[in-house]
């Protein structure tokens, strides 16, 4: 199982020494492990270049082989996990970076409280990369913005919020555009890969061609210090007012009905052994309510 696992992450990362940091070891190390891996099964499984390798044939069906076995005794350890004490031990919690910072902390202590044997182990990273963590069981259990529509995913929604409109401190005594203007106002927006930034070109009926064209941030606290750099406006959920409008000279206004919102919820795979125990830690959350709610 020891060199299964650290195939899979050599596999998975195409790089030794990412690999080496991601299962804990040193690079010579794990070089090592491989090596006897490849002896052991009499068969070379990567061809190593100078900056990273490639699976062998052969590699390449052991490595889907191996996940399979890894994620399978995953499952098998979660099941007796389960059995012994319901609630209890790891949950690997992945969350969206437009939701980790003002509502993680909440969901913590949400969670401590309800069920104090659960050992907590966040991941924050954009919902295609969850999605992907989830599917090769890595992840228990993710805060996405719903749905995913996933064919694999169980989804549950947890709460709904609006998205605010955030400008320069100056425009506070402006009355809120319309929803016909919002497309020639000068939007700033998330760089690709966030969901977030997929909404906001949504509602704002942003043509494809001119999306590609728009000024981009890495966080909503950047593209709220850029609007109060003057530069544009920004869309901002709600949950993130009390902490982004403290950061710079901003008015945050409400949209005409109706305004544009997500629902956030968990997502896991359909047949995990924890999924009765998620579907408790689903309403323990759904009952602590949304941020500021």
């Amino acid at each position: 199982m020891k060199h299964l696992r650290y195939f899979e992450a050599l596999a998975r990362l195409q790089h030794f020494g990412r690999a080496a940091e991601a299962c804990a070891i040193s690079q010579p190390a794990l070089s090592l492990q491989i090596k006897e891996l490849e002896e052991i099964l009499g068969s070379p499984l990567v061809e190593r270049g100078s900056k990273q390798i490639h699976l062998t044939g052969f590699g390449e069906i052991f490595a889907a082989r191996a996940h399979d076995i890894l994620r399978a005794v995953d499952d098998l350890e979660d099941l007796a996990r389960a059995s012994r004490r319901p609630l209890s031990g790891r949950l690997r919690l992945g969350v969206i970076p437009t939701v980790a910072p003002y509502y993680l902390p909440a969901a913590i202590k949400t969670l401590t409280l309800h069920f104090p044997h659960l050992d907590l182990h966040p991941r924050e990273a954009v919902t295609q990369t969850l999605i992907a963590e989830l599917a090769a069981g890595r992840l228990d259990t993710a805060l996405v913005a719903l749905p995913v529509s996933e064919p694999g995913l169980f989804e549950t929604p947890l709460f709904d919020e609006d998205f605010l409109l955030v400008r320069p401190a100056a425009d506070a005594a402006l009355p809120p555009p319309g929803l016909d203007t919002l497309p020639d106002l000068r939007l700033l927006l998330l760089e690709e890969g966030h969901c977030f930034r997929d909404q906001a070109i949504s509602f704002c009926r942003i043509p494809a061609a001119r999306s590609k064209d728009l000024m981009e941030g890495s966080s909503l606290g950047t593209l709220v210090q850029m609007v109060g750099a003057g530069i544009g406006v920004t869309l901002i959920p709600e949950m993130a007012v009390p902490v982004e409008s403290r950061a710079a000279p901003v008015s945050i206004v409400a949209l005409p009905a109706p305004p544009p919102s997500r629902t956030i919820g968990l997502v896991w795979r359909k047949t995990p052994p924890l999924a009765r125990h998620l579907n408790a830690i689903a309403e323990a959350l759904r009952t602590a309510g949304r941020p500021g709610g």
